[in-house]
């Protein structure tokens, strides 16, 4: 698969169709997630894997998850918006 290819596969796979979610996943994966090291896209894919309610609670703040990469990841787009 092309790069191009996977990019837009992932671009459509980020849309969730939940405007919390949206917001975060859509910018990150255009903006973002070419450069990153092959582990973090790993992550970001594994994260896409996971259940959308999973990733509103962790996005939110509410909670976070219990797998190591996904807390990277998640800490990761979550540092990106957030405010020093």
């Amino acid at each position: 698969m092309t790069d191009e290819t996977e990019l837009k596969r992932l671009f459509w796979h980020s849309r969730r169709g939940m405007l919390e979610l949206d917001v975060l996943l859509v910018p990150f994966v255009q903006e973002v997630y070419p450069s990153l090291s092959q582990q973090d896209q790993d992550r970001y894919k594994k994260l896409l894997d996971c259940e959308d309610q999973d990733m509103f609670v962790w996005f939110m703040q509410r909670g976070e998850p219990e797998d190591p990469d996904l807390k990277y990841i998640v800490r990761m787009i979550l540092d990106r918006v957030q405010p020093d």
